[in-house]
């Protein structure tokens, strides 16, 4: 790539990330990962990656597991591993085992944390980190006649500790495991570690550095986003879903029903897919939300400013007809918009005709990333409907590159005779539009 066109991305990529940066400052998340990520030897890459949102002012709680530590400690020793419906259980000579993994583990991310080279990523981090017993446990005792020993579930979060040292500016790290009040210690998973400590801060985010291979539909394409419906849906069809991925949506449905805002399944596989998914408008991978991520609805006049920046192009490029921000701010409420994350992608306007029974459909952009997606299709229903509740007899459109889009969709070639009178009279001759026209049922 040449050394101009490296720029360009680079300047471009940073500008897009802008409103990233500024929404996620002072904002609390929530990072689980798993002990196959500290193991890795690319793991001082997600560290680095950590630090990053660390130094852009994200208070960070960050919760690992030690699986694969904690199951080589014990085949060293030849204790046997025994699980019953998912779940390890923890005997004493287990537990050993456990301690040592889940320490070993811990003292290697304060250390990656603590790293301040000059020429890499760290430089300069000056990175605090704060561990302690912020988790109380109790056990699971005996279930269906199976004595779990020393594995536990989360009893409660001490989020004022914690919120204390996120104060400082300081990183939390959590370990898979919780305390008793009578001085006991207790294996917990780290899912269900993460999904208390975000509940019970209220976190904005909850992300789940996942393992498996990414969520994808039938057709293997990538489910970028979920509702809690679909995500609840997905969970009791007949797919059948890896052991990790029920589980994770499982946590995700759980802490979006308790206050989390958004959950995000993040694959490690991916190089840098931390960053993609958090500075980037349609991220890397899976977000479940009960919140509207993206939507179409009725244009407001803080909608002005984004729909200039997305018809600006078409308008440059001939398609569209300039509209001043004066004439927007006037004409807004016969505008609809579909709106990604904050982001106006697309827009179309209705403007009545004839004493209503004509309509022009005006304005029909959506944004490049987005063609070919249905958003287009989506709006014209809008439009459609919008026109018949006020009853619209005819609809019209006057375009100059996109005939065949509206014939495909059940419009006919008309002529500039059959516009209603006064849109008759402000024909643009030197633009020489084409008249399509569709009866409205």
């Amino acid at each position: 790539m040449a050394a101009k066109d490296w720029h360009k991305n680079f300047i471009d990529g940073f500008r897009l990330s802008a409103p990233y940066i500024h929404a996620h400052r002072g904002r609390t998340f929530v990072i689980a990962f798993g002990g196959e990520a500290v193991a890795d030897p690319q793991f001082a890459g997600l560290v680095h990656d950590i630090a990053l949102l660390h130094s852009l002012g994200i208070r960070l709680v960050l919760v690992h597991g030690a699986r694969p530590q904690i199951e080589s400690r014990l085949k060293a020793r030849g204790v046997q591993l025994e699980y019953v419906r998912g779940l390890r259980i923890t005997d004493d000579a287990a537990l050993e085992c456990v301690k040592e993994a889940v320490g070993t583990v811990r003292v290697e991310i304060e250390a990656l944390l603590s790293m301040g080279l000059a020429n890499t990523p760290m430089a300069g981090a000056r990175i605090g980190a704060s561990s302690g017993n912020f988790v109380t446990a109790r056990p699971l005792g005996i279930r269906d006649g199976i004595d779990y020993c020393h594995t536990g579930e989360v009893r409660r979060i001490d989020a004022a500790a914690i919120r204390h040292h996120l104060d400082d500016r300081r990183i939390v790290l959590l370990s898979p495991l919780g305390y008793s009040p009578t001085g006991e210690v207790f294996n917990i998973s780290a899912e269900d570690v993460a999904t208390a400590a975000a509940t019970g801060l209220q976190a904005d985010k909850l992300i789940l550095i996942t393992e498996g291979p990414e969520l994808r539909d039938g057709r293997r394409r990538l489910l970028s986003q979920l509702t809690l419906t679909e995500a609840s849906d997905l969970l009791k069809s007949r797919r059948r879903l890896p052991e990790d991925t029920t589980r994770h949506l499982e946590h995700a449905l759980h802490a979006s029903r308790h206050g989390v805002g958004r959950i995000h399944l993040v694959s490690r596989h991916r190089d840098g897919a931390l960053l993609l998914e958090l500075f980037t408008r349609d991220g890397s991978g899976t977000l479940i939300t009960a919140q509207t991520y993206e939507g179409l609805r009725q244009a407001a006049i803080e909608d002005v400013g984004g729909i200039l920046e997305l018809i600006k192009p078409l308008e440059e490029d001939g398609i569209l007809v300039k509209r001043s921000r004066e004439l927007l701010e006037m004409e807004i409420d016969h505008f609809l918009v579909i709106e990604r994350d904050g982001t106006i992608i697309a827009c179309a306007a209705l403007y009545p005709a004839a004493r209503g029974r004509y309509a022009e459909l005006a304005c029909l952009a959506v944004h490049a990333d987005y063609r070919n997606q249905g958003r287009g299709d989506a709006l014209l229903e809008a439009i459609e409907d919008k026109a018949v509740r006020t009853g619209v007899k005819t609809l019209f459109v006057l375009t100059t590159r996109t005939a065949h889009w509206f014939r495909e969709r059940g419009f006919v070639p008309g002529d500039v005779g059959q516009l209603p009178g006064r849109r008759k009279d402000l024909y643009n001759y030197q633009r020489k539009s084409r008249v399509y026209l569709k009866t409205l049922d």
